[in-house]
């Protein structure tokens, strides 16, 4: 396997030196009646989120030993025709805190050859995939949350006019700086029936998957019965029609073993757990209108890379949070993560069912309305559909108006509910979250964006001195955010979270940014609360934090 994965990186860095090359020499010009891109081309980009950190007793920040962390990421692509090969290259010197530990050093993180023609394409080296919404699977980069899961290995994939498309793919997903020994084979068949009958009013597609996931087991895996290998699969329909649509998907993932933490010399060092989960997607969208239903059930889905890592970035399928996916600070100060089943000691929690509606309405040219409310609650007994404690909701309504040209504004109202044991109690807190978000125009260049947040907290009655009521989790928060803009180039901003009814702590920020072309710098400087970070349904966990923070992104 070593052997493969060095060949394979020596193919591709010797294919793009050439390349490269190739594609820098003398372009020819007009006079041979050729243009530059008759040799194709190079993108690429480059970002750097660098942090100076500093001690502060007041949230207590956590602080590296050198008082420093950057990460940084290189990536060039090359495309020639139907042809293209492309490399990352990351340093993480040392990690920002937060971010997953084995994360370290500087590497050639990822690398690939790629062929593409109308119908057909093969690559070889890393890349990304996902089966259906990606529960079964989903392989994927998210720099915010310190991810980057791609399998290295080869992939083909086939499309018979707009009928049949099928995927395969072989590889070992990425974990930290280099490539697990862990393997993953699956493929994905999408079959449009609709096309295949000339039904033209009505889009109905059958699709499914499998996926194979082999990890060598240790000894006491081995000693307990345990399999290296385990297959998953997934079912889908898809069906729209004069603005409705419906998909349903069925997931069963395989055989899976999770750690005892009551073992002691006796009984079952693993529990065999079997991952299932079922999907609907459903609603209509026309005529300034659209509402869209989520309902979702999830057992023992959670798919690692590694078994016995607990890593954040320890993930080869996904698993998002179906609620409204906030933007604003006292809108996220308790994020929802879903729940894919916990097995602790004096605790087991098998998964979590529930689900989301969302309505869209644009009232007229200048107004438009959303509301959303989504609940989610344990599963009461393992392999039924009854719901057991609330896990979390939340009821939200915004109103976007247009006054003039100049004025708009957003009002948002949001109640909030979340078990803080994550179902191992029953305990819940509330909290309900004002939010103004006002933008106006002065002139054709200079605009000022104003932020007003109240988040007021209510908890049920618990015994006193509970954990749950420790730090700043307690009493009232207010934020306020200002930022002015300079078109095209400049902004600045300040802002300030206080949390006025328990630590009575001021997390301040202020920062300004330049744009140029396809450069932008940003430097900022403030606190960080301890909390989740979270993208597209996903999150981490955070600690507090005080310092001084430059980004640079940039792209050619």
């Amino acid at each position: 396997m070593l052997f493969f994965r060095k060949s394979l990186l020596s193919v591709v860095l010797l294919t793009v030196g050439a390349v490269c090359a190739f594609a820098d020499s003398d372009n020819e010009t007009e006079e041979t009646g050729k243009s530059k891109n008759s040799k194709g081309y190079l993108t690429g980009s480059f970002e750097t989120n660098t942090i100076l950190y500093h001690e502060d007793k007041k949230t207590s920040a956590t602080v590296p030993d050198s008082h420093f962390g950057s990460n940084n990421y290189l990536k060039v692509d090359y495309y020639n025709n139907r042809f293209s090969i492309g490399l990352q290259m990351e340093a993480y010197e040392p990690v920002l805190v937060g971010y997953p530990t084995e994360l370290q050093k500087v590497a050639l993180t990822n690398y690939y050859v790629s062929w593409t023609d109308d119908r057909f394409s093969v690559t070889a080296g890393t890349f990304y995939e996902q089966f259906g919404s990606g529960l079964l699977f989903r392989s994927w980069e998210d720099r915010s949350l310190g991810l980057n899961n791609a399998v290295m290995g080869a992939r083909v994939t086939y499309a018979f006019r707009d009928i049949l498309s099928v995927k395969a793919l072989w590889g070992l997903p990425r974990f930290g700086m280099s490539f697990s020994d862990t393997q993953v084979r699956g493929a994905d068949l999408s079959l449009s029936l609709s096309n295949a009958i000339g039904m033209k009013a009505v889009s109905l597609a059958l699709e499914g998957s499998v996926l194979n996931r082999y990890q060598a087991l240790g000894t006491d895996q081995s000693l307990d019965g345990c399999k290296s290998g385990t297959t998953g699969y997934s079912a889908r329909l898809n069906l729209e029609a004069s603005g409705f649509f419906f998909k349903g998907e069925y997931v069963d993932a395989g055989q899976k073993y999770f750690y005892n933490f009551d073992y002691a010399g006796e009984g079952q060092m693993y529990f065999k757990k079997r991952g299932n989960a079922q999907l609907i997607e459903t609603g209509y969208n026309g005529y300034g209108l659209g509402v869209s239903l989520s309902l979702r059930r999830l057992e023992w889905m959670s798919s690692k890379i590694l078994n016995e890592s607990t890593s954040t970035a320890n993930m080869i399928n996904y698993v998002p949070a179906l609620c409204t996916q906030y933007t604003y600070a006292l809108t996220t100060l308790h994020p929802y993560s879903a729940r894919t089943g916990d097995l602790n000691s004096g605790f087991v929690n098998s998964g979590e069912m529930g689900g989301q509606i969302d309505i869209y309405y644009k009232i007229n040219k200048k107004a438009k309305i959303h509301a959303n409310a989504s609940a989610y609650e344990t599963i009461a007994k393992e392999g039924t559909f009854r719901p057991g404690k609330l896990l979390f909701s939340d009821t939200s309504i915004d109103w976007e108006m247009k006054w003039n040209k100049k004025f708009k504004s957003i009002l948002l109202v949001s109640l909030q509910a979340y078990n803080p044991s994550y179902g191992a109690d029953n305990v819940l807190w509330q909290q309900h979250i004002v939010v103004a978000d006002l933008l106006y125009k002065w002139t054709k260049k200079i605009s000022t964006r104003l932020e007003l947040q109240y988040l007021n907290t209510f908890k049920n009655p618990v015994k006193a001195g509970d954990y749950y009521l420790s730090g700043d989790g307690k009493g009232d928060w207010m934020a306020a955010y200002l930022e002015v803009n300079f078109a095209p180039a400049w902004s600045i901003y300040v802002s300030d979270m206080f949390n006025h009814g328990g630590t009575k702590v001021n997390y301040y920020n202020g920062g300004v940014a330049y744009t140029k072309s396809r450069t932008r710098v940003a430097l900022n400087y403030g606190r960080y609360k301890a909390g989740y970070i979270c993208s597209g349904g996903v999150c981490r966990q955070i600690p507090a934090y005080t310092g001084l923070n430059l980004t640079v992104t940039t792209s050619f």
